[in-house]
């Protein structure tokens, strides 16, 4: 199951809280390659900080499969430089459970929290809106959506478990808080190394609302998704349930539209059916979904994008008459194209950038700013 290699640290690329990059010579190659120079990615507050020319344990399972978003050698301990003893502390949430990497941290809703007794009596949401996406690359676009409307306004990122696990892994969250974008990451279920912990989404909502009095909430899984290619075996099949937990909740749940008008495969092209599939059949009907008004662009930055959004323009049309059971909402989107390009972390979604696949972007700011103006309401 896992691909083990070791190795020595030859060079250190970059670091951040909870996460340092860096070049790793392996003692043998990659399985099926001649590969034996690799970068890799230690979780310092997992395994600690690795210097050049420590000893690594690595997992390159995931260059052996030659993935894409998770193609890193992952560092699994420095068996000759291991980190101290955590401290005695309150906290007993276990995540990663019973894997040989399982941590365990303080949740925000432990028994051992200061916070534990609001979120034993919080229930409601009291009406904040909760977007809902897919890709962890909605999350800046959407942002970027709702400071045009507001730029005060206060957003907790809620990090689901469908994909990358450690908060540390996510470049764009790092830079996000850094540009003041955002104020915070709760991360749940298995995921873990937010600025809180919280053992559901449900709980991931409430302590977004009531301990990091949030205006808004956007939940994503991070980076690194999965799927298969087919109707139900993807890792954003989970937006319905989360789109639920926000109504169940008494928030104002929406549905952000995962959108491309560049994707070549058919099942994403106009609105992906990773949209379709959760809001037609799992999500209760009711839910608010902003759907961005392309015909309110203009020439100039139509110009700027690489194809024209509008190619989607049929195919949506007819996407659209599935979700009827849903409160659509036409988004005009004038200053969003400024407003993303103002981004203070790169856009990209599968590989494509901003102008390669306008659409996507466009939507998930379109998401924002209904968000932002019910808010507002």
């Amino acid at each position: 199951m896992i691909h083990w290699r070791k190795g020595i640290v030859a060079a250190i690329r970059s670091t951040r809280p909870g996460y340092t990059e860096l070049d790793v010579d392996l003692d043998e190659a990659v399985p099926g390659t001649d590969v034996r120079s690799i970068r890799a990615i230690a979780y310092t507050d997992a395994v600690g900080q690795p210097q050049n020319q420590d000893t690594v344990i690595v997992n390159v399972s995931a260059l052996a499969k030659r993935l894409g978003t998770g193609g890193f050698g992952l560092i699994v301990a420095l068996p000759e430089a291991l980190p101290t003893d955590p401290p005695d502390g309150p906290g007993h949430l276990v995540k990663d459970r019973y894997s040989p990497l399982q941590t365990m941290v303080l949740g925000v809703d432990d028994q051992e929290s200061q916070h534990h007794a609001t979120l034993a009596e919080a229930e409601h949401l009291d009406g904040m809106p909760v977007i809902v996406a897919d890709l962890h690359s909605a999350l800046p676009a959407a942002i970027a959506g709702i400071r045009v409307v507001d730029p005060s306004l206060s957003v907790a990122y809620v990090l689901s478990d469908g994909a990358a696990l450690p908060s540390p892994f996510s470049q764009a969250v790092a830079g996000l808080k850094d540009a003041k974008w955002l104020t915070g990451v709760i991360s749940t279920g298995q995921a873990w190394g937010g600025d809180l912990e919280a053992v559901t989404i449900h709980t991931g909502l409430l302590a977004a609302k009531h301990v990091m009095d949030a205006d808004i909430a956007i939940v994503a899984q991070g980076p690194g998704n999965l799927g298969t290619g087919t109707k139900y075996g993807y890792s954003g099949l989970v937006t319905g349930e989360h789109l639920n937990a926000a109504a169940l909740l008494g928030g104002r749940p929406i549905g952000l539209l995962r959108m491309s008008n560049a994707d070549a495969r058919g099942r994403h092209f106009g609105i992906s059916h990773h949209s379709l599939t959760p809001l037609t059949e799992i999500a209760r009907p009711g839910m608010t979904v902003p759907v961005p008004d392309f015909s309110t662009l203009t020439e100039a930055e139509r110009a700027e994008m690489d194809p024209d959004p509008e190619v989607v323009t049929a195919t949506v049309a007819e996407q659209l008459s599935r979700l009827q059971m849903h409160e659509l909402v036409d988004v005009d989107l004038t200053g969003l194209w400024d407003a993303l390009r103002a981004s203070p972390v790169r856009l990209s979604t599968m590989g494509r950038k901003l102008p390669a696949d306008a659409a996507s972007f466009l939507a998930a700011a379109a998401a924002g700013r209904c968000a932002a103006r019910l808010v507002h309401s």
